[in-house]
């Protein structure tokens, strides 16, 4: 789909923009980091003449984020990370206020990728993306616009992973920064907003008590840990599905049980994958899951549950409940219920993460995207950590917007740390 197009948006319904305005205000109320950037790039402006395309999830939080850019300078085009992420009335607010936006909650496949190709038509220098779509695309079909970016910066663990498998390959032909790896993002992100938003979304949808369930959560990364300290917290027992040794241990120290996912499938009423990986809820979880039981899916795609696998074995199809509730029936009259398609729960039937932690994974995005803008020349094609100055401005914005303060090093502490002759 190279070439230019006339059109500057493609949304559910401009109409909802007034609605969307009064969600976006409500948001930068805890979104004070990215207000500070915003008031640095209006004084500075980092971004004058960079064109940005932001493939996020289209919510109040992105639409502060796309204002701190449009701050800066720059000009930029959104399109959704996933299509049933967008928050419409937003969409219709960013449009309204003359950004490039496309994007629809409940887009089919087809139109997905019609709308990364419509904002690419931008011909961005940078990439802000969210899965790696868009920078994949620009791989595979629009390399034309590769000698005019910069470079990338990814906000998920997907993502990242997928960068470092291009860059592993040797094919990935612009810098790209890992904003998901930076210690103000995934610590508090990941954690924090994954583990709030991600039960929000399942009670959201199913109107369940937690206390008393079983709740497995798939992978201990930063995201598991997080749905599993929140759902222990709200009086569920938790069991833990790992690969990796160590944050099996971890999870086991932390006063959770571990077991193979086909174990815990005879054990739990609400399964939750966060792992990145494809398949990790499969044919033989599904045939021992008891009936009723519910899965959802908390990782960047809807690849983590073998839906496929699940359509082959029902022997009635699936029904839908109530919204982002469906219904397969297996052999033998056992019922396993999917949310949100299997796509990220917390976004599909909520509202994500919370403002104040979307605010320092933002942050990150605005300020990274400014170092690409002044340090690109200088860079080689391969992922980046987040600049440790601009992690650790971050964190120092956040305290000081919180009114915490903390201690110093002394001169004497200083040097305590740079010698070798100190000992006991």
């Amino acid at each position: 789909m190279a070439g230019r197009t006339d059109v500057t948006y493609d949304i559910r319904d401009i109409g909802l923009a007034e609605a969307g305005r009064r969600r976006i205000a409500w948001a930068a109320r805890e979104m004070p980091v990215l207000r500070l950037i915003r008031e640095s790039f209006e004084r500075d402006r980092p971004l004058d003449g960079v064109r940005i395309v932001a493939c996020v999830h289209v919510t109040t939080e992105t639409a502060n984020l796309a204002y701190t850019l449009r701050a800066g300078g720059a000009e930029a085009a959104i399109c959704a990370s996933n299509p049933l992420s967008t928050q419409d009335d937003v969409a219709a607010a960013l449009a309204a206020d003359g950004f490039r936006v496309f994007a629809i909650k409940g887009e089919d496949n087809d139109t997905y990728y019609r709308h990364i190709h419509q904002a690419l038509d931008l011909k961005p220098n940078i990439v802000i993306d969210d899965g790696a779509d868009v920078v994949t695309a620009i791989h595979r079909d629009r390399r034309e616009l590769i000698p005019g970016l910069y470079g990338s910066t990814e906000e998920t663990t997907t993502g990242v992973i997928r960068l470092r498998a291009m860059e592993q390959d040797g094919v990935l032909a612009f810098p790209a920064i890992a904003v998901n790896d930076a210690e103000t993002k995934h610590f508090f992100d990941n954690r924090y907003g994954t583990g709030q938003s991600t039960l929000d979304g399942i009670i959201r949808a199913t109107n369940i008590l937690l206390a008393g369930k079983t709740v497995v959560v798939a992978g201990y990364g930063w995201c598991g840990k997080g749905i599993a300290m929140r759902a222990r917290g709200m009086g569920a027992t938790v069991i833990v599905t790992e690969i990796n040794p160590v944050r099996a241990l971890e999870a086991v120290m932390d006063g959770f049980r571990v077991m193979p996912m086909v174990e815990a499938a005879r054990l739990g009423d609400i399964f939750v994958t966060a792992t990145g990986n494809i398949n990790v809820i499969d044919r033989e979880d599904f045939e021992a899951m008891k009936d009723g039981a519910i899965v959802a899916n908390a990782g960047h795609f809807n690849a983590e549950i073998n839906l496929t696998m699940l359509d082959d074995i029902a022997v009635e199809g699936r029904e839908e409940l109530r919204p982002f509730v469906e219904e397969y029936r297996l052999q033998g009259g056992k019922r396993i219920v999917v949310l949100g398609e299997g796509r990220l729960i917390n976004l599909v039937a909520a509202e994500g993460h919370p403002a104040s932690v979307m605010d320092m994974s933002f942050a990150n995005q605005a300020l990274c995207c400014a170092y690409l803008a002044r340090e690109h020349s200088k860079l080689e094609k391969r992922v980046y950590a987040v600049p440790a100055d601009i992690d650790a401005e971050v964190a120092r914005l956040k305290l000081t917007a919180m009114g915490v303060t903390i201690d110093r090093l002394t001169p004497e502490q200083e040097k305590y740390l740079r010698s070798w002759q100190s000992g006991t």
